[in-house]
């Protein structure tokens, strides 16, 4: 069906009836009576068709067909291959969603994500739970977080009715494995310098970690690390 719309969006030869049509070529384009355009379509072994009908007069070229309809189709295959189809996926929270039901709907949305889909997650607000709305934005704000790797936030959380919004957007896959792979470098460079640096850490690094050392450094940013974790659980 697909093919047969294709090949009758064109009229070819002695479809076309009008009186007089401009060819176009690359050596550029002239006006002719449609039985002389026929005639030089016969004697080049081509055929006459016609590409904007509405023109005035309507515009022909001198081409094979067959291989004029095989090109379109495969213009019209690329293009729809190219049209990615992109689903939004709900997830739906309460207020006081426990852990074992957030890491179940946290899976979920990674692998959204990873699909290509869009996400929209919401907290909804069932009677006088609606005071908890900082509890919930709050959860929707920690779960943006965690889905930060594969999924950018489109949209910060926003109260409709009874109901919080947080929309997110897949990451390209290309972005992904790059920062995938700089963190693992990362990683390993961190690794090394910190068996480096406890190997030649003096005593006074060691007995005084103030000084803005490398231990400290670690001392602080593991404070600073289960703080965050005791604040978003």
């Amino acid at each position: 069906m697909k093919n047969d719309k294709i090949k009758n969006q064109y009229r070819v030869n002695d479809q076309i009836r009008v009186r007089e049509v401009r060819i176009v070529g690359d050596n550029g384009s002239t006006v002719v009576p449609t039985r002389d355009a026929l005639n030089m379509a016969r004697e080049q072994g081509v055929d006459l068709v016609e590409i904007s009908p509405n023109a005035n007069p309507p515009v022909c070229r001198l081409i094979d067909y067959s291989k004029f309809l095989y090109q379109q189709k495969k213009r019209a295959k690329e293009m729809k291959a190219k049209q990615v189809k992109v689903e939004v996926k709900e997830i739906r929270f309460g207020p006081q969603t426990d852990e074992h039901d957030y890491q179940f709907k946290l899976k979920h949305a990674k692998e959204f994500l990873e699909e290509g889909n869009k996400v929209r997650a919401y907290v909804f607000f069932r009677g006088r739970s609606i005071l908890f709305k900082e509890q919930g934005e709050v959860l929707l704000l920690r779960f943006a977080n965690d889905l930060e790797e594969c999924g950018k936030v489109e949209s910060m959380p926003s109260l409709e009715g009874k109901k919080m919004f947080l929309y997110l957007a897949p990451k390209k896959a290309g972005s992904q494995k790059k920062s995938q792979q700089a963190r693992d470098r990362e990683a390993a460079k961190a690794e090394d310098t910190g068996k480096k640096a406890v190997e030649t850490a003096t005593e006074v690094d060691v007995e005084t970690p103030a000084n803005g050392g490398l231990l400290a450094n670690a001392k602080i940013s593991a404070e600073a690390l289960k703080k965050l974790k005791e604040e978003g659980a």
